[in-house]
């Protein structure tokens, strides 16, 4: 589907969709192509719909995969193909509500403390402190830290979004002193012997192998660190519309799933850092 290919390629960069969106989406209409070992611009809507059938019960696939399935297929046929939705549907499976794990302060604290290095406990405490994404984690730049105004600038999150979330007390002095020691110029964690920022899959690995020395058992990735974050928040009395802000979230359906684990109200905003009591860490 090589011309077919680059059409869609075009359409999604004009588009401005992210360049994860547009890979899933290409592999998507790519996987489509190779099932039927035909153009997929000759499949018929009810071929496609078999296809999606056989990936939900055939290949047993999470639903969110299936989604993602979905919309590239979608994108393909209305978007490149220009074939009206009216003419061409496909069933989009329901997404199994599943509540996230939450790490507890005590767990946070014992992941921390399980990092080998002081980068590798900053790289971890900030996503945690901060609520960031591992992808906005690993994208910080030196200039980001705002310290007069004790904020942490995200620039172009999720849905190509800036926005600005919290930069604890505790967590700028940590990262005074990894600075003393690392000097990072551009980026904030910067990949190791290059100018270039940490890859996403090394934050993936950093955090998996302190959460093995920890004992931590619980399911989730470095996700469950902003689940965490938000979470401890909302425990301490934080409206939901501030956490839904800092989160960078863009419905308050999203950030209102942490509602379930409130415990207590305590109406001061301060970050969930603050709270945890770590063993000092030698620089590596």
């Amino acid at each position: 589907m090589g011309v077919l290919r680059t059409r869609m390629e075009q359409d999604l960069v004009v588009r401005g969709r992210s360049a994860h969106t547009r890979r899933a989406y290409l592999r998507a209409v790519t996987d489509l192509a190779r099932y039927y070992h035909r153009s997929p611009d000759e499949l018929t809507d009810r071929d496609v719909q078999r296809y999606l059938c056989h990936l939900i019960e055939g290949r047993r696939l999470a639903a969110a995969t299936c989604r993602q399935a979905v919309g590239g297929l979608r994108f393909f046929y209305e978007v490149t193909l220009g074939r009206p939705r009216s003419e061409f549907s496909i069933p989009l499976p329901k997404e199994a509500q599943k509540l996230p794990a939450i790490l507890s302060h005590e767990e946070v604290t014992r992941l921390l403390s399980a990092a080998p290095n002081l980068k590798h406990r900053l790289v971890l405490m900030t996503t945690y402190t901060a609520g960031l994404r591992v992808s906005e984690t690993v994208h910080l730049r030196v200039t980001d830290i705002d310290s007069p105004r004790m904020l942490i600038r995200v620039e172009q999150g999720k849905g190509k979004k800036d926005r600005y979330t919290l930069l604890s007390p505790r967590l700028l002095d940590e990262l005074r002193q990894y600075y003393r020691v690392y000097r990072p110029t551009e980026w904030l964690f910067p990949q190791r012997g290059k100018d270039t920022p940490m890859a996403t899959a090394t934050a993936l690995r950093i955090y998996y192998a302190a959460k093995t020395r920890a004992g931590i058992r619980k399911d989730g990735g470095i996700h469950s660190l902003r689940h965490a974050f938000a979470t401890h928040l909302m425990d301490r009395g934080t409206d939901v519309v501030t956490i839904q802000r800092l989160l960078g979230h863009g419905h308050l359906k999203t950030t209102a799933r942490y509602l379930h684990v409130t415990r207590q109200r305590i109406a001061t905003l301060s970050s969930p850092l603050d709270q945890l009591t770590l063993p000092p860490v030698t620089p590596t």
